[in-house]
């Protein structure tokens, strides 16, 4: 009894955790929707689809609780999309150790830059570019820890809304405001 109590209070722990938002750092700039992201050559897109990024920290729990749902993304979007996976972590990881985790041949980036440049903070989340670099979101995937609610997936709804060409849509707090592990290492 004291085991399952043990683990059901460690189960309670980590998810109250995961819903505490990511705390803002000091020097933090926001960057605001519609703002020009200057990207670097290495980034290996033009201007003919959008650009999704993908923030990611295979240390990161809430990183890998993710790894499902962004896939699907992919899946669902690559033909209209350019999907980019940006790690940020301080260990070494290669490209191919990074594809390996996702299944897919995706460009993998390890500038660590890209995330002040779109306002990133936190693993995982969410950096959509329309054709011209503007940032079109940056947020959450979804408010459920394992992205299973359909309707807050917010990559997804800016994805579409994106394609729709959508510019006005409105996202809640839940959103916009960072959860996960804090960049580049991964602490809650």
């Amino acid at each position: 009894m004291l085991l399952l109590s043990a683990i059901g209070a460690l189960f309670w722990y980590n998810d109250w955790v995961y819903q505490l938002p990511t705390p803002v750092p000091k020097n933090y700039k926001a960057i605001g929707v519609g703002q020009l992201i200057a990207l670097k050559e290495p980034l290996g897109v033009g201007y003919e689809k959008p650009v999704f990024l993908h923030f990611f920290n295979p240390d990161c729990p809430c990183s890998r609780f993710n790894m499902k749902h962004f896939k699907s993304l992919v899946q669902q979007y690559a033909n209209q999309v350019d999907f980019r996976v940006v790690v940020l972590s301080s260990k070494s990881f290669t490209p191919e150790s990074i594809q390996g985790k996702f299944g897919f041949h995706i460009p993998v980036l390890f500038d660590q830059s890209l995330a002040k440049v779109c306002g990133v903070y936190s693993t995982p989340q969410a950096v959509l570019l329309d054709k011209s670099h503007h940032l079109y979101y940056r947020g959450n995937y979804n408010s459920s820890r394992y992205c299973t609610d359909e309707k807050t997936s917010y990559a997804k709804i800016a994805l579409n809304g994106l394609l729709k060409e959508q510019t006005h849509l409105v996202f809640s707090d839940l959103a916009l405001k960072s959860y996960g592990c804090t960049v580049p290492d991964c602490k809650n």
